[in-house]
């Protein structure tokens, strides 16, 4: 039986979770997946190969999780939300767009954080509107 009980440390686990996988793939630092693969002497290594595989896997979990959850409309609405958020942060001068790097940081933070809304979602709508998500029914 899945564990109906969620608070924000759950959340906080599945963004920290979201926020690992999305800085291991890439992050402006030079030290992730993309810089291992963009500098191997043999792209064809098996432990690049293999990390790349792990690192698919966790992608295709949040990024299904993510659409069933919010679907299309709720995703396009998370990624404009996140957008506009940026664009109040630049408009009021928090974050600049003359530093690439840190921008970089800050969309890849955001790409985390609607991965792990959409991880969470079902949970969130349970406890403001109390119905519950089916999506798997199993008949006996």
């Amino acid at each position: 039986m899945a564990v109906t009980r969620f608070s924000f440390v759950g959340f906080l686990i599945r963004f920290v979770m979201a926020l690992v996988l999305v800085l291991c793939t890439y992050n402006p630092s030079g030290y992730s997946w993309y810089h291992w693969f963009i500098h191997a002497a043999d792209r064809l290594d098996p432990v690049l190969v293999f990390a790349a595989v792990v690192l698919l896997i966790g992608w295709v979990v949040y990024v299904r999780a993510t659409l069933r959850s919010l679907g299309p409309v709720g995703t396009f609405l998370a990624v404009a939300f996140f957008a506009a958020l940026t664009w109040v942060m630049i408009g009021y001068g928090w974050l600049s767009l003359d530093n690439p790097t840190i921008f970089t940081w800050v969309v890849l933070t955001m790409l985390a954080a609607i991965m792990a809304t959409g991880m969470s979602w079902s949970h969130i709508r349970r406890r403001m509107s109390g119905q519950l998500d089916v999506d798997d029914v199993d008949e006996d």
